[in-house]
């Protein structure tokens, strides 16, 4: 018998997936046994990194459990259609079902290869944000009402029982063989720290989907959370914000101000004279002739679009003290991410005026908790590293999720204290999980997000699988090929800019 070809796992990928918040992708269309291991493999990666290794056992029976009912769904759906059989008519299911097992059985490979035709997918996702882990398993394949009923019903009476054993008489089906496996599963899951409110099987888009969002384990939770508290405290330590610019922000808000005095408190600071002249000289104007004027173009502006820039510049100015080629790198994204967002606003989101002209601030200090985070690292180093050693918690696990998928709350946090508009707030807090974002930050959280995730695209960071599928809608992409146009048009037009 010829050796099984193992799928090496790629752990700089489940790092990276890690510290960006962004989901981990595996799909498959016949399951094949190399296939299942490599899944297994690559959870068992991505729970050790995340010190969650009492998960790794549980979670590698559930996933397997779960892929392999996903396959058999899909399965189903090549077998009926076969048999023309009626999948949604209770007594077709019912005939069907009486030979599904064997006759697939023994013609599986025929069976397999027509759902590969068919593109009848399994799909895996781990992804990790806010101190818990969701774990999905998709197939293309709706679920049927009696299938929905029967893995409910079983759900259900699951929960009744303590151990596996009072439940193996009353829920072994013989005609599925998936009811002591769901038994055993929701055990397992239950006793790992899933409670019934994150525990979903749900039918959408064509699709069935089976979602867990397993908690980290309660110690390690405090931990985080009291390691980051020290680590917050630094916010107080910080420079204050520009007062030259803090005082024009006060001209702005001041009812009484007029435009005029606006201009006069813009023009005593001359490199605020040169970007607000820079901005309105833009393409985004589009002017027939230059403005050399500061009243003209504070007029052109507007007072959102001089805000914007006064956070922009201002934020720039504190951040970037003693910038080093990492910061440098990082601010070298944030405009990539500022020019992405703008452009995108600009040519997919006209109609939204606000979107448009926050757009390029919104991109541009997206990740300001972590810069903040790179620029006080050296200071606070030993005291961190000391507290992760008092509390046996990786130092590597903490750098990775704090310079990763928490420094927007850090970001937020700053913001706040520097007083910028809620909206600044909301996209700094949310880019990672812009689903979560409050509905009036919706539409440009998601914006900063699709940028964000379009500029590690383009450096082979991220996989199309990996973009979420309602910032995909908002952009009008519906396969790769699309996003790989977009990414390589903004990508050429970035580089023209700079």
């Amino acid at each position: 018998m010829a050796q099984e070809k193992k799928i090496k796992v790629d752990v700089s990928k489940i790092r990276n997936a890690i510290e960006t918040g962004i989901p981990l992708t595996v799909t498959t269309y016949t399951l094949p046994h190399e296939m299942e291991d490599y899944i297994t493999d690559i959870l068992k990666v991505f729970l050790t990194e995340l010190d969650q290794n009492q998960m790794v056992e549980g979670l590698s029976y559930c996933l397997k459990e779960l892929v392999n009912n996903a396959k058999k769904a899909n399965t189903k759906r090549v077998y009926f259609e076969d048999k023309k059989l009626n999948l949604t008519d209770p007594s077709d299911y019912e005939e069907g079902m009486k030979n599904f097992k064997q006759d697939t059985l023994t013609n599986i490979k025929y069976y397999l290869e027509q759902q590969r035709k068919k593109g009848l997918y399994i799909k895996v996702s781990l992804q990790t944000r806010n101190n818990k882990i969701k774990v999905e398993v998709r197939n293309k394949a709706e679920l049927t009402v009696f299938e929905y009923k029967r893995i409910h019903d079983k759900i259900t009476r699951a929960q009744q029982y303590n151990s596996v054993e009072e439940g193996i008489a009353q829920l072994l089906d013989d005609s599925e063989g998936a009811g002591l496996g769901l038994v055993i599963m929701i055990l397992v899951l239950r006793k790992i720290g899933l409670t019934d409110e994150n525990y979903q099987v749900v039918s959408e888009n064509g699709e069935t989907i089976t979602r867990m969002i397993l908690p980290f384990s309660g110690k390690m939770q405090q931990d985080i959370s009291d390691i980051s508290a020290e680590f917050v405290k630094l916010i107080k330590g910080l420079p204050e914000f520009p007062e030259n610019i803090t005082e024009i922000n006060r001209v702005i808000n001041d009812p009484n101000s007029q435009m005029s005095d606006i201009a006069t408190k813009i023009s005593n600071d001359v490199s605020l004279t040169a970007e607000l002249l820079k901005m309105v000289n833009s393409a985004a104007f589009a002017l027939s002739s230059p403005c050399r004027s500061i009243g003209e173009a504070v007029k052109l502006a507007g007072l959102r679009g001089i805000r914007n820039l006064l956070f922009s510049i201002g934020s720039m100015k504190t951040l970037m003290v003693n910038s080093d080629d990492d910061k440098k790198e990082l601010w070298n994204h944030a405009y990539r991410v500022a020019f992405y967002s703008y452009n995108l606003a600009r040519n997919f989101l006209r109609s939204d005026k606000s979107c448009v002209e926050d757009a390029y601030v919104c991109g541009l200090l997206h990740d300001m908790g972590k810069i903040i985070f790179e620029t006080a690292h050296k200071d606070i180093l030993d005291k961190i590293d000391a507290l992760c050693k008092e509390r046996n918690v990786s130092k590597g696990l903490f750098e990775r999720m704090f310079a990763g998928v928490n420094h927007g709350e850090i970001g937020a946090l700053i913001a706040q204290k520097w007083n910028f508009p809620q909206v600044i707030v909301n996209v700094i807090r949310y880019h990672h999980d812009p689903l979560a974002a409050p509905e009036d930050s919706k539409k440009i959280t998601l914006l900063v997000y699709f940028s964000d995730l379009l500029a590690h695209y383009g450096e082979g960071r991220v996989e199309y699988d990996q973009f979420e599928l309602e910032a995909l809608k908002l952009f009008g992409i519906s396969n790769e090929e699309g996003l790989k146009v977009l990414s390589e048009k903004m990508d050429t037009a970035f580089r023209k800019e700079r």
